[in-house]
């Protein structure tokens, strides 16, 4: 009979490691490819429902500071100009910072919420409510 020792040391390594850094909400990256002038980013529909944000809003804030045209395209967005993954991603960091992280406890578990002509960003998760640029 093995002891207790060996069989957690043979459970264990029967166990599929974890990926990631272990972080509750991790960024996804952007991924697309370059044809001749366009770049077309595949995966923007699954980052904006990662961040849980509306599409639209998602897709005017990043046209707007990659300061380029662009437009959806059924599952994927395509937009008018070169632009580096890198650059993308730094803007979707950007968006996430401004737009899906509470200021006050960091947690991604937030809403926007419109009253009067104020948009806010209300935390679910410790309630705080700050507000945010309406107007991208």
């Amino acid at each position: 009979m093995e002891s207790y020792e060996q069989m957690l040391d043979e459970a264990y390594k029967k166990i599929k490691k974890p990926e990631g850094t272990g972080e509750r909400f991790e960024i996804p990256k952007v991924e697309g490819h370059i044809e001749g002038k366009k770049t077309i980013l595949t995966n923007f529909f699954q980052i904006a429902s990662y961040l849980r944000r509306d599409p639209e809003h998602f897709q005017k804030f990043l046209l707007r500071e990659l300061a380029t045209q662009g437009q959806k395209e059924g599952d994927r967005m395509i937009l008018n100009n070169k632009i580096p993954s890198s650059k993308i991603n730094q803007k979707i960091e950007e968006y996430t910072k401004e737009f899906v992280l509470c200021k006050q406890c960091g947690k991604p578990d937030t809403e926007i919420v419109k009253e009067d002509r104020v948009a806010f960003l209300r935390c679910l998760a410790c309630g705080a409510k700050h507000s945010i640029r309406s107007k991208i």
